[in-house]
Formats: structure tokens, sequence, C-alpha cells
């Protein structure tokens, strides 16, 4: 019994949407204004094809129509005052199976009728039939264990409530809506015995959901799909006591659509009309200058033709654009007037104007900088130029001086003072454009005599002595390499100096003179050996001062030591 259902509910369903189809079909072939019936589209294509059929005044065709009245957002979509759905529809226990739930899995078919009072909100009154159920009910005695039954039955639905609409676009209606009402489930019994298990039953039933309509005629739709929650109040056969059952319903078919109000008929095509604008709108002779136009209104089966002339200068072009030659004006105020076509009739022609001024060619200007403007003979300065051309014309640099020399061809040169003689240099910087038109700045360079620079000079470093250790004088104990790690970083940071080292001894030491060399030489020693200075940057001496001491003097290149009273150790 199940599957003969299915296949009556699968073969009602294919034989509402064949119509659906054809109608489609035609749709597609006709052009619709959403305002005719199908004769008014067949005698408008009727007239196109037979010329000698009676047409009307200035015809317009259905795409300049079209381009001439961009409807928007759905405005011409047609809504209809009625709409009556006819579909097939499923119905399932949420979750499946659920005890307490009669309503398991059931196939029928669904009816509504919808009344519209405006484009979005309506009233839908529904009524739905299913049969071929499946029960989940309580075993004998109370047992938990429960069986499945499966006969036939049948439930009715019956729900009125709000629906609301989204008619943005023409062919295709979203559609959201709550249903409230009642349900009526028959009595449900086992076989072979048939007993009766489930008297018949109604009680309170919602649905909220909504659905998709596409349009395949003003008068009639396909429902894609309709998806609804339904709640069921049915009693719990396992309390005893009326419980809430969750239930889910989808439904498709075909909606038919009746009276409303059709689309907004398509305006009267508007007139031609032209604008157009140049850039630049000042120029200077001998420019070209851009000239665009901008049509509105045109009907795109038509050929357009396209015309400009000018009060002065050259002007070129057929299409929406065209360039103005300006090689031949003198200064002054001009313009260029613009004409474009689609035919001969009124609105079928229109004109645009627009001014432009050309200008005389003026000169270029330059200054002319320098840095530093005080040189020592033999120095140089930077000389800049800053050129300018009042129409942005390229220009070319060159520079001469009074005396030194100067070289560079672009916005800088350098100035050479070698060999110039003390005082004032005078330097000019000239441009000259593509049209030959020149300009020329000056600026002046003070050279003076150069200053000798001061001799460098020695310095005094850090002194080692040798009066802690009284067994061995002559060593260079821990104390002393503090100094000499001083001296060693003093010698690194200056590369090119040299270091004078030179030792001494106290007036009542036997063997003085061989401990002041010992002294010296064991400083060195350790510079060299622990800090890897170049023993050729350092010099030895035995010196005449009183004191168990040595002395260090770094030398800078261009110093020279003052050794007055001491001896060079070989």
């Amino acid at each position: 019994m199940r599957l003969s259902v299915r296949m009556i509910a699968t073969a009602a369903f294919a034989v509402f949407l064949m119509p659906a189809f054809n109608l489609s079909a035609e749709d597609a072939a006709k052009p619709s204004t959403g305002a005719k019936d199908d004769k008014a589209a067949d005698s408008s294509i009727a007239s196109v094809a037979d010329p000698s059929a009676s047409l009307p005044p200035d015809p317009m065709p259905a795409a300049a129509m079209a381009a001439a009245m961009p409807y928007s957002k759905g405005l011409d979509s047609f809504t209809p005052r009625v709409e009556v759905f006819l579909g097939y529809s499923y119905l399932r226990a949420l979750p499946s199976p659920a005890e307490g739930n009669r309503l398991m899995w059931l196939n029928g078919g669904s009816a509504s009728i919808a009344f519209n009072f405006n484009r979005y909100f309506g009233l839908v009154g529904d009524f739905g039939g299913f049969n071929e159920t499946r029960l989940l009910v309580p075993g004998a005695g109370g047992s938990p264990a429960s069986v499945l039954a499966v006969e036939d039955g049948t439930v009715f639905t019956y729900l009125l409530g709000p629906r609301l609409s989204f008619r943005k676009y023409d062919r295709v209606t979203p559609f959201a809506q709550i249903l409230f009402g009642g349900i009526h489930a028959s009595q449900e019994t086992i076989c072979p015995s048939c007993a009766p298990i489930l008297p018949a039953e109604n009680s309170f039933a919602m649905t909220a959901g909504g659905g998709l309509d596409v349009k395949v005629h003003h008068h009639l739709a396909i429902r894609i799909i309709q998806a609804e929650y339904l709640m069921t109040n049915f009693e719990d056969r396992t309390t005893g006591k009326s419980a809430t059952q969750n239930d889910m319903r989808l439904s498709s078919g075909i909606v038919f659509r009746f009276g409303g109000n059709p689309a907004p008929p398509m305006p009267a095509p508007s007139p031609l009309t032209y604008a157009c604008t140049v850039n630049p709108s000042s120029v200077f002779q001998g420019d070209t200058i851009a000239v665009s136009g901008t049509a509105a209104n045109l009907d795109p089966t038509k050929t357009v033709t396209y015309t400009w002339s000018a009060d002065g200068g050259t002007v070129t072009g057929t299409s929406s654009t065209a360039r103005i030659d300006t090689g031949n004006l003198v200064s002054g105020a001009y313009t260029v007037k613009g004409h474009i076509s689609e035919g001969e009739r009124p609105g079928e022609n229109a004109d645009c104007t627009a001014p432009y001024v050309v200008k005389s060619i003026e000169p270029p200007t330059v200054s002319c900088t320098a840095n530093p403007i005080n040189v020592f003979s033999g120095e140089s300065s930077t000389i800049t130029a800053a050129g300018i051309s009042p129409e942005n014309r390229p220009l070319t640099y060159s520079y001469s001086s009074t005396s030194g020399s100067i070289s560079g061809t672009g916005s800088a040169a350098t100035l050479s003072t070698a060999g110039a003689p003390v005082g004032s240099i005078t330097v000019t910087c000239n441009v000259v454009d593509d049209k030959g038109l020149t300009a020329s700045g000056t600026t002046a360079v003070t050279v003076a005599a150069p200053v000798a620079a001061p001799k460098p000079l020695t310095s005094e470093l850090c002194a080692i002595h040798f009066d802690r250790d009284v067994r061995r004088p002559n060593r260079v104990d821990n104390e002393s390499k503090a100094c000499l790690d001083e001296i060693a970083l003093n010698l690194q940071r200056n590369s090119d100096a040299q270091l004078a080292i030179v030792g001494n001894t106290a007036g009542q030491e036997i063997g003085g003179n061989k401990l002041a060399t010992q002294r010296a030489v064991n400083t060195k020693a350790y510079l060299v050996s622990e800090k890897g200075i170049d023993p050729a940057r350092i010099a030895v001496y035995t010196g005449s001062q009183d004191g168990k001491i040595v002395s260090t003097t770094l030398i800078p290149t261009g110093a020279t030591f003052d050794g007055t009273g001491d001896t060079p150790v070989p």
C-alpha cells in the first residue's frame, strides 16, 4: 500500500509540473510587458515581421525600452492578488523514531490559498492530507518494549496564518509564514487481528517556515521547496497526557496566480542628450586638446553618427572622442561643437559645446644658487639651477664662470676653484626650452686663501712605576697593566701614531742606566706581545728623570718628539 501511494503522489506531481514547463517555454519565446496578455505580445511580433502591417508612430524596440526605463529592485514584478498552491507533501517526526509521536513517515499532498494585501503581506489558508504512517506504541502491560505497527491511516491538517513575501526580484519570490490550526488523525490498528490501538484524535497544530517560488508565467509559478516546522499536541500514549511533538513538513508543487496589478507600462522613449568636455581646457599654442562626448538615451539597435567642429584649430575624430590641434592658433578663447545623430526624427539628434582657451607661449625662468658660497682656494662648490617652464616644456641647462672651471649639464653642476685667484667668481646658469626660448641667472662664490693647518702635537700618556717590587725593580707588575692597556687603546685609535717609551732610574740605584733600559724594554715587550702593537711603532729611550718610572708619549703623524736629554736604546 505504501508503494502504491508513493507512485500515485509522484505521478500527480509530474502531471502538475508538465503544464508549468510548457508555459515556461512559451513565455521565453514571447516578449512580455507585464501588462498585456499573450495575444498582445503575439501581435507585436507580427507587426515587426510584416513591414506592411500598420505600426504605431515612432515604435521603440524592446531593448531600447528596457534601456530607457531601467527598473530596479523588483518594482516591475507582477503582484498577484490570489495564489493557489497544489503539490506533494512529506511529513516526518523529529527525531525519528520517537515514542509518543503518532506521526512518523507520511506521504500526501497539500493545498493552500493566499490572499495578498500588498506586495509583501498576505493571509494563507492551508489544507493537507496524508496516509501511510508508521507508529511506535508501548508493548503489552506497560512493558518498556515497543512494537512498530504499519497500517493505512489518514491525517488531515487545516491551518491559517500570515505570510511575508519578498518580491525584490521579478522571477524569484522567497516567502516566510507561520500558520495555526488543527490536525486530525484517524484510528490505528495492528493487523492481522486489526485490533484498534490508537483512537481517532484531534490536536492543535502549528507550522513555521518558508519557501521559494520561481515564476514561469505571470499566472503560474513553481514552488521549488516549502520547508516548515510542524508542532502537534497529541496525547502521549505512554504517559496518557497531552504532549508536544516535533515534526517536519516538506512540500513542492505548482502555484496558480490570479488578479493583482501588472508591471507599470513602459514610458515613451526619451530624446537624446549629449554633453562634451575638453581636457585640458587651457593650453599653450601648439598643444593638443582631448575632446570627449557622453550621450544618453541611445537606441542600441541604431547606428550613431558623431561629427565635430571648432571655431579655432583643427578637429579630428568620428566617434565619441576627438582631438584639437592648436598649432596654428593665436591666444584667445574658442569653442568646440559636437553633434550626434541616430536618424531624422525629433529626439534622434543632439548637440553639445565646450569652451577652451589658447595662451601665448611664455619663456622659462631660472634661479641659480651656490653651496657653499665661501670656499678656500682649491675647494669646490655645488651650483644648483632651478628652471621653470610655465607650460612644462623640456629644459636644457648650461653653465659658465668668470674663473675656475665648471662641469655639469643637468640641474646641478660643480665649480672647481683650483688655480683660481682669491676673490669673487661669478657663475651663470642658462636654460633653453624646446621652442628656443632662454633664461639666465647668476650666483657668486668667494674664494679665500688657504689657511695652513696647525702642526700636530705630541701628548703625554700615563707613566709606569717600578718602586713596588724591591727584589725585581725592572718588572712590569699587574698594577701597571691598567696604564699599559690605556696606552694600547690610544695606539689602536690612532693607527698612524708612534709611541716613545723613556725608562728612568733613581739616583741611589746601583746600575741605574741598565735598570732604566730594562724597564723601557719590558714595557715595550708587554705592548707588543700582549696587545699586538707593531714594534716598529714604538721607540725606546733612557732618560735623565730621577725616579723609578717609565714615561710614555704619543707622537701623531707630523708631530715631532722632543727627546732632549734622552738616549735611544738600540
